[in-house]
């Protein structure tokens, strides 16, 4: 049993430190009880771990370095999790509910992250440019300086290292504002980076709220780049303080995604993807195929499949699910609990029939009955808006036009799926799918070598993938007339 400090602090300019606006109470929402306190930045902890990233920058501490050299730096910062990954487990675990062994995974994914990006710190490389006898023309590639990083609090460990990993390897200064539901394990990566001896101020960790902190934070004038992931309406409010200051973002808000299933879609295959498409996490992942969208005549014997599938899912506290398996842990809060099952009594008063699931688990605990919806027709909210829940709503299709038309219906474009042994027809329908990503016949196929990123309301910006280092550089031009 991994015992968990009961305060929790702050990381600015290399010091640990207490929060001007107070602590925050950080709960196990498989139990209600509270794990452990945490620092509260306010406006002015935000100003001075900005001003320590500045700081930073301005003195070359990062860019003054050889790429490679910084590199071996990032690359440590993962070995160090990867050292450490039984004890962030635990902590992920008590204060975000999901279950032991997906925190297990997530802390290899946010390690895997430091070094894809580590390798890459060298490859960021300008080009020369002719224009003829007499000059010498070419381009650089710089870092934007101080990078903001707000993070969701569905996977506080692996989105922070998403963006902080590439910020780094290209000679940025990070400020992290971490969520308040998930505070705990980002403390790791102040770790890593005095282990890894980047200097202070390099990264800088605060948990403060989003309307204080993180209000602050996109609107601070010696910000000049940010990164968040997290909801449309938080996500227009940062963009819009960054738009004041002319500062660049990365916004990834979140999806609708749908799974076009088609007549001849191989089933057997696909109730894997159902397992891990919609009840990982509780189904609270930005990219969850929260919809499926299959061809009226294979309608009955997949409503037969996933209601198999959420039925053998155990559902209970994360820490006692240790091992890889048919289990689910808990929501992140009552709050986001009570949210996903009110929806699917809308869908119900809407025409919809719930297969399975539907309900609270009566036990302590912000836990939800893996669920399946039938008759979801496209007007219905629960087809249109983010559950973020383990909802998986099903509607059906009788030609390849329609299915797509069902499948861009919303004003999401994050991810979206086809799943037939046409490869033509899957080619045809990816063209045609409005989204950032596009998986055939595996859902999270790709890795963090491929680029990730939303069309429409999905927000905008890519992660992940070599398309992320060039949310993170700007380009210079040198133009230089020779004599003679």
């Amino acid at each position: 049993m991994v015992e968990i400090a009961s305060y929790w602090q702050n990381y600015i300019n290399g010091s640990w430190v207490d929060g001007g606006a107070g602590r925050i109470d950080v709960i196990d929402p498989a139990t209600g009880e509270r794990v452990a306190e945490q620092a509260l930045a306010d406006v002015t902890d935000v100003d001075r771990a900005v001003k320590a990233a500045r700081r930073v920058h301005l003195a070359g501490d990062l860019t003054d370095m050889r790429p490679i050299q910084r590199g071996r730096l990032v690359q440590a910062m993962g070995r160090y999790l990867l050292e450490h990954k039984d004890e962030i487990a635990h902590v992920l675990t008590r204060e975000q509910g999901k279950p032991l062994w997906e925190s297990h995974i997530e802390v290899e994914g946010a390690a895997l992250y430091f070094e894809y990006y580590a390798n890459q710190a060298s490859t960021v490389e300008g080009r020369s440019i002719p224009l003829g006898a007499g000059y010498m023309d070419w381009t650089e590639y710089e870092p934007f300086g101080v990078s903001a990083h707000i993070i969701p609090w569905n996977y506080p460990l692996e989105m922070t290292a998403r963006s902080l990993s590439a910020g780094l390897a290209t000679g940025n200064a990070c400020v992290i504002k971490s969520p308040e539901l998930t505070p705990l394990t980002n403390a790791w990566f102040a770790r890593a980076a005095e282990a890894a001896g980047l200097p202070p101020g390099a990264v800088n960790v605060i948990c403060g709220l989003g309307r204080e902190a993180g209000a602050a934070l996109a609107g601070h004038p010696n910000v000049n780049q940010i990164v968040f992931t997290g909801s449309v309406p938080t996500g227009i409010a940062i963009a819009t303080a960054a738009a004041g200051n002319v500062v660049p973002c990365v916004l990834e808000l979140g999806g609708k995604s749908a799974a076009i299933v088609h007549d001849d879609a191989d089933l057997d295959a696909f109730e894997n993807d159902i397992r891990w498409g919609i009840y990982f996490n509780a189904g609270q992942v930005c990219s969850a195929m929260s919809r499926v969208i299959v061809h009226e005549s294979r309608s009955d014997e997949l409503f037969e499949r996933a209601e198999r599938i959420a039925k053998s899912l155990s559902v209970g506290p994360g820490i006692e699910r240790v091992e890889f398996g048919a289990n689910m842990g808990s929501m992140v809060s009552d709050a986001q609990c009570d949210r996903a099952v009110g929806m699917v009594a809308c869908a119900e008063e809407q025409g919809a029939r719930v297969v399975t699931g539907g309900r609270r688990l009566n036990r302590p605990g912000a836990f939800m009955e893996p669920t399946v919806l039938a008759q979801v027709t496209p007007d219905m909210e629960i087809a249109r808006q983010e559950v973020f829940g383990p909802v998986l709503s099903v509607m059906t299709f009788r030609d390849d036009t329609e299915a797509i038309e069902i499948a861009n219906g919303t004003d999401y474009g994050l991810v979206g799926g086809v799943f037939t042994a046409d490869l033509d027809r899957a080619t045809r329908a990816a063209r045609r799918l409005r989204t950032g990503q596009v998986f055939v016949n595996e859902w999270y196929a790709g890795g963090v070598e491929t680029p990730f990123g939303g069309f429409g309301k999905s927000g905008y910006g890519r992660e992940k993938g070599r398309e992320a280092l060039w949310n993170y550089v700007q380009t210079k031009n040198i133009a230089v007339r020779l004599k003679g």
